[in-house]
């Protein structure tokens, strides 16, 4: 079985199978090319139709193309709006509901803003600018539209360049670095400049710059409703460059370009959505108490800045979104695995939803959901399954209808595997949120080898959503264990708090815990254990092995393995130490070491694969090389898979990378899996 398995993985982009041949049951890394996900559902304000963004990964250019489609709420009916060659993205609604505006490479350019006219179908560039705009934000007149774009700066130099002789052909000269953030994952190593703030007229024309300086500023845009002022997020301190958390909320004032900051604490104050009479600002923040991780509290304060208060203080929940329109203010957050919206009332009272949300991040089952909601309260967002990626659907008076089905018909003829959820209790009493994928014609009483897949961040969670990772690994033969241990969002400040100050050591024995109850059940075979997860599972991957013997092999994705390396070598060097460290690496340099997966090294008989993107800065490719060189040093079978291009998230992949990363680790195991 282990080895059919293999054989199919490695025939994923062979020839094309004859006519004749029936379609291939299984889920396998090839029908990652032809998977559609909806993202980005804005509904008009009417409520009557819905803009949003497909993203199809196509195997002619090994890429995700994206598209902008409209669907009619009461029909269902679905039109294109933006097809064809280039990117496009951002679709966002007039106040009038007549034109959206997008970002595309229509016509061949980097990307650019565009308007499209729907009554005539007609589009126009409205701008021509050498980078993305972002934060697109009509004015509630309809007459602009504002957005942030990156405008270039000079680098530092450092003495006088030599000239060369005409003719001559010279090598470029060094780069001098000197900001604290000179290089950002997904990004890469950043160019000399800032973000700042633009407005330009609806039918293009020249754009005003409203913000200037060596600062930052962007956020979500927010217009005033007399669409006098623009309200904003920033740090314009002095010391903004070392602030990891500290953000403002400020208003710019059209007529003078005057600036003024309406909040001012230690932490983040961002997200801010006014209400339509004007007259009260509603945001996202909380104090900075150097912990780290805090949940997004909400906030209200008037239009000036003043009467700042906490509301709806009985949701102990993380709020990371909030849409504020004529039917009320509206809070999305995620709920035990899922992604929840409510209705919130000034007075702080929290009215949940009849919708449940999934995110557009296929690959593995993370919690999270877009959304978007009408004047009259009408909610466009993404939903899923566990056997399906992410559609458009719409709660209309408390009614839920999925209107798009994007990959029912690739997916009805695979035969798919099943989710089931899992009780675990950790040891100190704790229910550990878990759940367990098997192969479609699994049998009661037949355990299956076993692969623990642990989640990244660590602050984030799984659900009961589709994965094609685990889809793929159930088609190999084996089950899927994933789980919520401590420090998972979405159950609370005390649950992530499990882990404060000392992961990854705690979340051992909750994992181990969780292999435990999938072996009692019947499910896993205790002979054919793996492990393997990515970012912070891949930090908890490598700390498994040097714990126990128990897994036959592992693959440990992105790791960190050194905090004292990773705390200095990745583009948050401002954030973790003082954050998740309690201070830097000569402060505290035995709690550094005590919590490195690399304290245990000698202890690691456990054959482990070490895999990572070529451009990951957040837990850069560093980490995992000294792994590998530990390992080799240590004489445990391992290799390191390195992804031309890919940065930190699964996305960055190409389909083919996707699909190859999975090959590698499946191969991994197959060396160690017995029958």
């Amino acid at each position: 079985m282990k080895y059919a398995a293999c054989f199919a993985l490695g025939l994923a982009f062979a020839a094309p199978a004859m006519a004749q041949d029936a379609p291939d049951p299984a889920f396998t890394a090839r029908d990652l090319f032809g998977l559609t996900v909806a993202a980005d559902p804005q509904i008009s304000p009417d409520g009557k139709r819905i803009a949003y963004v497909r993203r199809t990964n196509d195997i002619m250019t090994d890429a995700a193309v994206s598209s902008i489609w409209m669907i009619d709420v009461a029909s269902g009916a679905e039109t294109p709006l933006v097809t064809g060659e280039g990117s496009h993205n951002s679709p966002r609604w007039s106040p009038g509901g007549d034109r959206l505006a997008y970002v595309s490479t229509q016509g061949g350019g980097g990307p650019q803003l565009h308007v499209r006219w729907m009554a005539s179908g007609q589009s126009a560039n409205i701008t021509a600018l050498p980078d993305a705009p972002q934060s697109l934000a009509w004015s509630p007149d309809g007459t602009r539209i504002a957005y942030s774009a990156d405008v270039a700066g000079e680098g530092t130099t450092l003495g006088t360049p030599l000239t060369p002789p005409e003719g001559a052909e010279w090598k470029p000269g060094p780069k001098v670095i000197d900001r604290v953030t000179y290089r950002y994952d997904g990004a890469g190593y950043l160019k000399p400049g800032f973000t700042q703030i633009f407005i330009v007229d609806a039918v293009g024309g020249a754009p005003r710059q409203l913000t200037f300086g060596d600062r930052n500023n962007g956020g979500d845009l927010e217009w005033t409703p007399d669409g006098r002022s623009i309200l904003i997020s920033g740090n314009r301190d002095e010391d903004w460059e070392l602030s990891a958390l500290d953000s403002e909320i400020y208003a710019i004032d059209l007529a003078s370009g005057a600036i003024t900051e309406l909040t001012n604490r230690d932490g983040p104050d961002f997200g801010a959505q006014v209400s339509p009479d004007g007259r009260t600002i509603a945001y996202l923040g909380f104090d900075d108490t150097a912990m780290a991780y805090r949940q997004n509290e909400l906030y209200l304060m008037d239009r000036d800045g003043t009467n700042k208060r906490r509301i709806a203080q009985g949701l102990d929940r993380d709020i990371t979104a909030l849409e504020w329109t004529d039917a009320g203010l509206f809070a999305g957050y995620e709920e035990a695995g899922l992604y929840k919206v409510a209705k919130v009332a000034t007075s702080g009272s929290v009215s949940p939803l009849a919708a449940e949300l999934v995110d557009t991040y296929y690959t593995r089952p993370y919690a999270g959901g877009q959304w978007s909601v009408s004047d009259g309260g009408v909610l466009a967002y993404t939903s899923g399954s566990t056997s399906r990626p992410s559609d458009v659907s719409v709660l209309r008076g408390g009614r839920a209808t999925r209107l798009t089905r994007l990959n029912d018909l690739k997916l009805a003829g695979k035969r798919l595997a099943q989710v089931r959820e899992l009780r675990v209790t950790a040891p100190d009493g704790t229910r550990i949120p878990s759940w367990i994928v098997l192969p479609a014609d699994w049998r009661e009483g037949a355990p299956l080898p076993m692969i623990l897949e642990i989640h990244g961040g660590p602050y984030s969670s799984y659900g009961p959503s589709f994965s094609t990772d685990y889809q793929i690994y159930a088609s190999a033969g084996y089950a899927t264990l994933y789980t919520n241990p401590g420090g998972s969002t979405g159950y609370g400040q005390a649950f992530a708090d499990r882990i404060e100050g000392n992961y990854p050591i705690s979340n051992h024995d909750e994992l181990m815990a969780a292999v435990d109850a999938a072996v009692a059940a019947g499910y896993a075979d205790p002979d054919n254990l793996f492990v393997t997860g990515g970012s912070g599972g891949g930090i908890l991957t490598a700390w498994v092995v040097g714990k126990t013997n128990r897994f036959a092999a592992a693959a440990a994705y992105k790791p960190v393995i050194n905090w004292t390396s990773m705390a200095l070598m990745s583009d948050g060097y401002a954030f973790f130490g003082k954050y998740w460290m309690k201070g830097q690496p000569w402060e505290r340099p035995e709690d550094y070491w005590r919590r490195s997966p690399l304290v245990n090294a000698a202890n690691i008989t456990t054959p482990t694969l070490l895999l990572v993107g070529e451009e990951d800065y957040r837990t850069p490719r560093s980490e995992a090389e000294q792994f590998y060189g530990a390992l080799k040093v240590l004489g445990v079978d391992t290799a390191l898979v390195v992804t031309p291009g890919a940065s930190h998230s699964d996305l960055t992949m190409s389909p083919s990378q996707q699909a190859a990363k999975g090959a590698a680790v499946l191969a991994w195991f197959a060396k160690y899996r017995s029958e």
